[in-house]
């Protein structure tokens, strides 16, 4: 069962509660549609799985000068790692116009010492043999802003445009703050009125006034914040005015999200629909579609074909024709083939949640203006990925480069594991 494809592009959002072997509430599972395709899937046991937010009192380790890092004790499996960029409180670390090209002066052995105490926040999950990644640039997300308590500073989301919208929400955030701290304002704000603003601010503050009183009280290394839920992560960061419907499978569940909605006087909250019984990820057929996206080779409804493969130092994406064979002319037959591409390709990245550099190989284009709409149907494709990714260009051998923002753990990670006697490889 999927949604119909409109052009308006609509979302729906799909959760799913998964009972233990005591019949308890365990694992809940969400999707996101967007024009009836699947588009994002995540998961939450026991909040367990999602450690991007949390904050830690943690330990230095070891202080490597030789990398300009430390390795910090956070209490998790393996020690943490903190980049000397990550080091200071800076506001330039929240720039979102440009990607900041200062040169850092200080140096890792001057700023940590072994057997130090930090506070730190995970800002990347860790993945395969590498810890994950911290900072001690804190901050405290909500559904219209960003809180900075560390730094005075004010920021808006890059994706807000409008430049009066803009310099409107810079004033409403300034008036707001408090003085010492700074706020980011999230795409969600636009058009937002300043007094729901001002509430978002004065629920953040709160919390990190109780977050500074704990900390004394937590032992080193240990958890002092952690992230929400992952249905309280769905209402702040998911659930916008183009979700036309919520369907979930269990009233609980269901009252929750209502009661979340009403809270922040959302039209979705009329809009939650409960179908117990089946398994609804069977039902949108949701489950065939990540075991699609757990194959190398993804098929497009012409008939070409993407090979998609990820190694340690980037993903590789191929484009091929396939079974399609056009009907007037090579050239269109690419130019075809190459744009439908560049569509799949922006879902794939946001379902697998693939990130770092990524190489795409289109069929080669002979047009300049044939290139050219390929560029711009990835970059509009992407657009809507709430994930950062910048696209780079063609190279001299063709290739398009491009990198998107790692965040999170990707989807081969969490529902496949290594053959213990190939490591991998898959072929014998």
């Amino acid at each position: 069962m999927k949604l119909e494809n409109s052009g308006t592009c609509k979302k729906e959002l799909v959760l799913q509660s998964e009972p233990n072997a005591k019949g308890k509430s365990q694992r809940i599972r969400a999707a996101v549609f967007e024009c009836g395709e699947l588009m994002d899937v995540f998961e939450d046991e026991d909040g367990s799985s999602h450690l991007v937010g949390n904050i830690y009192r943690g330990r230095v380790e070891n202080v490597l000068p030789g990398m300009q890092a430390a390795f910090v004790d956070i209490g998790l499996e393996k020690n943490a790692f903190l980049y000397v960029g990550d080091v200071i409180p800076s506001p330039s670390r929240y720039e979102e116009e440009e990607k900041s090209t200062s040169v850092i002066q200080e140096r890792i052995e001057n700023l940590l010492k072994p057997r130090q105490e930090l506070l730190v926040q995970i800002s990347k999950e860790p993945v395969g043999t590498k810890g994950a990644r911290i900072s001690v640039n804190l901050t405290l997300p909500g559904r219209y802003v960003v809180l900075l308590p560390q730094v005075s500073y004010i920021g808006v989301s890059r994706k807000i445009s409008d430049g009066q919208e803009r310099e409107r929400l810079k004033g409403l955030a300034e008036k707001a703050k408090p003085d010492g701290m700074g706020v980011i304002i999230r795409t969600l704000a636009e058009g937002i009125d300043g007094e729901e603003i001002a509430e978002d601010i004065d629920q953040l503050v709160k919390t990190w006034q109780a977050l500074e009183r704990k900390i004394p009280h937590v032992s080193v290394p240990g958890l002092v914040h952690k992230d929400v839920d992952l249905i309280s992560r769905l209402v702040r960061d998911w659930i916008d005015q183009d979700v036309e419907r919520i369907t979930v499978d269990q009233e609980e569940t269901a009252e929750t999200l209502r009661q979340a909605l009403r809270e922040i006087e959302h039209p979705a909250a009329k809009r939650i629909l409960v179908v117990p019984g089946e398994s609804l990820f069977t039902q949108y057929g949701i489950d065939d579609e990540i075991r699609k996206a757990l194959r190398s080779k993804v098929w497009l409804k012409s008939g070409g074909y993407l090979v998609i493969q990820q190694t340690e130092a980037l993903v590789v994406i191929d484009v091929n024709t396939g079974k399609y064979v056009g009907q007037r002319s090579l050239e269109e037959t690419v130019a075809h083939t190459n744009l439908e591409a560049a569509r799949e390709i922006a879902r794939q990245l946001r379902l697998r949640n693939l990130g770092g550099i990524i190489i795409i190989d289109f069929i080669d284009m002979a047009a300049k203006e044939d290139q050219e709409r390929v560029i711009d149907a990835l970059e509009e494709a992407c657009a809507r990925d709430k994930t950062k990714s910048q696209i780079l260009g063609l190279t001299q051998l063709g290739l398009v480069e491009m990198t998107r923002k790692k965040v999170g753990q990707t989807l081969a990670v969490r529902y496949t594991s290594p053959c213990p006697t190939c490591e991998g490889s898959g072929r014998v």
